[in-house]
């Protein structure tokens, strides 16, 4: 008896886009640097959607309290590499993408070990200030468009996420820190780039001598990842 003809995992986005802007995204090559609780949806998201060249950089593992809101952390794989982890879960999603993991570090040592220029998309979703002022200031030299994530710590509320140029983003102490290094250090990058944030902040309301990072939820840190996908999606497709 003949197998009944499934359709494929792209049906439902290849409809909504036609088959044209579907092509396209497929062709289209991103690289996401920071798979933490922005970063990881990004990449989930992207893959989901038809994107198949996606390249991965992270020097991390998997610690406990990754397991709050980053996609790929679970109490299974503590312990193990994120862009390993993130690598076999969007290979899951579509085995055909061309997933490539990068255990590193972007720095001023390795910067040019990522070849930026290939790429036709970046997405900046680094904590440290001084390596997320060196990838803005190196992608907007590469041709790339550069899509950049704020700060997404000690916030509850998705809906006051917002998107904004660099300078017009207000109230968010990410930003402001990321200003005045800029302002000490090496000057302004050239070129303009977008932002996703929020000007809603919190306080944190217990110490952990454990872990000294800010609090953070999933559904904020997700909604910015998604925000950042849908950006790159919306204007590759034309949408």
């Amino acid at each position: 008896m003949e197998k009944e003809q499934q359709p494929d995992i792209h049906t439902r986005t290849r409809r909504l886009v036609g088959s044209d802007a579907f092509e396209r995204l497929t062709q289209t090559n991103v690289l996401l640097v920071g798979i933490g609780g922005v970063g990881s949806w990004s990449a989930e998201s992207l893959v989901r959607s038809g994107f198949t060249r996606l390249t991965i950089a992270d020097p991390d593992y998997i610690c406990a309290s990754n397991v709050n809101r980053q996609i790929m952390a679970t109490s299974l794989n503590i312990g193990q590499p994120k862009v390993e982890v993130m690598r076999n879960r969007l290979l899951e999603i579509n085995p055909d993408a061309k997933i490539t993991a990068i255990r590193k570090r972007f720095c001023s040592e390795t910067a040019e070990e990522f070849r930026l220029e290939k790429y036709d998309y970046i997405i900046d979703a680094i904590d440290c200030i001084p390596e997320k002022a060196l990838l803005i200031r190196t992608a907007l030299k590469s041709g790339a468009t550069l899509i950049s994530s704020m700060g997404a710590a000690l916030k509850t509320d998705p809906a006051r996420i917002s998107v904004d140029e660099f300078h017009k983003v207000k109230g968010c102490p990410l930003a402001k820190a990321l200003r005045t290094y800029f302002k000490k250090n090496c000057g302004f990058p050239e070129g303009k780039f977008m932002c996703v944030y929020s000007e809603e902040r919190l306080t944190n309301r217990t110490h952990d001598p454990l872990d000294p990072g800010n609090g953070t939820v999933a559904h904020v840190t997700a909604s910015f990842g998604l925000r950042i996908a849908s950006l790159i999606f919306n204007q590759v497709t034309g949408l």
